[in-house]
């Protein structure tokens, strides 16, 4: 049988920790199923009683650290890094942390991810240990019919479509495996992480950090450019202008105006006026350097608020475009203007992944495509290139990403081995 090139790499892409999670998940699937269904039953029958409140107590902070144990391997086998949630307030008085627990939602919903954790479990044994097995028996049938049965047997269906038959299941244990270990993550990441306010509230603090660490980076190029750049460019100046007063200076006399008629550089009077040629060269070096100082302020400024966002997206994506040295084929729908801090946002975010397109993709064209509608503003890049592209690989859209996170945005990243390469950002039209 021939393997596609899909069915090869999707055989390559199972990772060796998913197989040890669904081996695992069956034990512990069922210790934590038999955990969360003894801790309700028995807390519904004892709860008549003085037992049954500390009983739900004590079986609630042990599903918390059955959480953290959860979230270990989750994170050690499928890669998934669960955050924490926050530790368990200590209020004085023993009746005031029994409330506490009680009323603490991560206990709560770590029974509720215990419970669910024995059918995945359940599964992911079959995936990982009963196909394989039935795969082997399916292709072996013929043989094992004929060891158990004695005397001559003819071929029949049976045994010509058992073989195929136990080849396609071999081919779609993979895809088995992969799919239940993407619900072990999505059940993880939603019951086992911390509550959506904690959620909140962490998230606004990593996007406080990275707003406060961009505009301190950004302060330091700025300071760095005016100084080695526009300083250094007004001293040449002001070097160039003393140069030039110089040669306005020789050979006059003190009080006199510089004579410039007469010929050889010589006044009415004889006297010795100043070397024209090299004036004239003094004269247009600081016209230039002029010029590069004016450019340079220019792009300072540009780098703080593009000059051309005062006409919106719509007149400065298209000449964002026009710089690229890969074509670039812009698609606009932008039925509504979104605010000044989101279209910079925007900008600079296109102008990026532009630029990534040109130094890392090796593409051949590209397109940049925005719409803004119904409060919602979406940029996608998609160019032609070898893919491969990913968060932390030197392309700069790890740090993107969190600059989009301080306006409530996001960044996606689609990019197989082979291309081609769609990044999405999507952010809100007004904060």
């Amino acid at each position: 049988m021939r393997w596609t090139v899909a069915e090869r790499r999707r055989y390559r892409s199972v990772r060796g920790g998913e197989l040890a999670f669904a081996v695992l998940g069956l034990p512990l699937g069922v210790l934590g199923g038999a955990y969360a269904v003894a801790v309700l039953y028995a807390g519904a029958l004892l709860s008549l009683t003085v037992l049954g409140l500390p009983f739900v107590v004590a079986a609630l902070l042990g599903a918390r650290r059955l959480g953290g144990l959860h979230r270990w391997l989750v994170g050690r086998l499928l890669g998934e890094e669960v955050p924490a949630p926050r530790p368990l307030p200590r209020p004085a008085g023993v009746f005031a942390r029994g409330r506490v627990v009680l009323t603490d939602p991560v206990a709560w919903r770590t029974l509720l991810y215990l419970f669910l954790r024995l059918p995945l479990g359940v599964l992911g044994f079959l995936a990982v240990v009963g196909l394989p097995l039935g795969s082997v028996w399916l292709v072996g049938f013929p043989l094992w019919v004929r060891m158990m049965e004695p005397g001559p047997r003819s071929i029949g269906l049976l045994d010509l479509g058992a073989i195929p038959i136990g080849l396609a299941v071999l081919v779609a244990v993979p895809a088995a495996v992969q799919a239940l270990g993407g619900a072990n993550r999505t059940l993880a990441r939603t019951l086992l992480g911390p509550v959506r306010p904690d959620q909140r509230v962490r998230q606004l603090e990593k996007a406080r950090s990275a707003l406060l660490a961009e505009g301190t980076d950004r302060l330091r190029r700025l300071e760095r450019d005016l100084h080695d750049g526009t300083q250094a460019q007004l001293v040449a100046l002001a070097i160039t202008l003393s140069l030039a007063d110089d040669v306005l200076g020789a050979g006059t006399p003190p009080g006199a105006l510089p004579a410039v008629g007469g010929p050889a550089g010589r006044g009415a009077d004889g006297s010795v006026g100043p070397d024209l040629g090299r004036l004239r060269t003094l004269v247009d070096r600081a016209r230039g350097q002029a010029e590069d100082t004016i450019t340079g302020l220019r792009r300072l400024t540009r780098g703080i608020h593009p000059v051309a966002l005062e006409g919106g997206l719509a007149e400065a994506l298209p000449g964002l475009t026009a710089t690229s040295p890969v074509p670039v084929d812009v698609r606009l729908d932008l039925r509504e203007r979104p605010e000044e801090v989101i279209e910079r946002a925007v900008y600079f975010c296109a102008a990026e992944l532009l630029t990534n397109v040109a130094k890392h993709s090796g593409a051949r064209s590209a397109e940049l495509s925005v719409s803004a509608a119904e409060g919602r503003v979406r940029l996608t890049v998609r160019d032609d290139g070898h893919g491969g592209a990913v968060f932390g690989a030197g392309t700069g859209l790890a740090g993107l990403a969190e600059r989009l996170a301080v306006l409530d945005g996001t960044l996606r990243v689609d990019s197989p081995p082979g291309g081609p390469t769609v990044v999405s950002a999507e952010l809100p039209g007004r904060l």
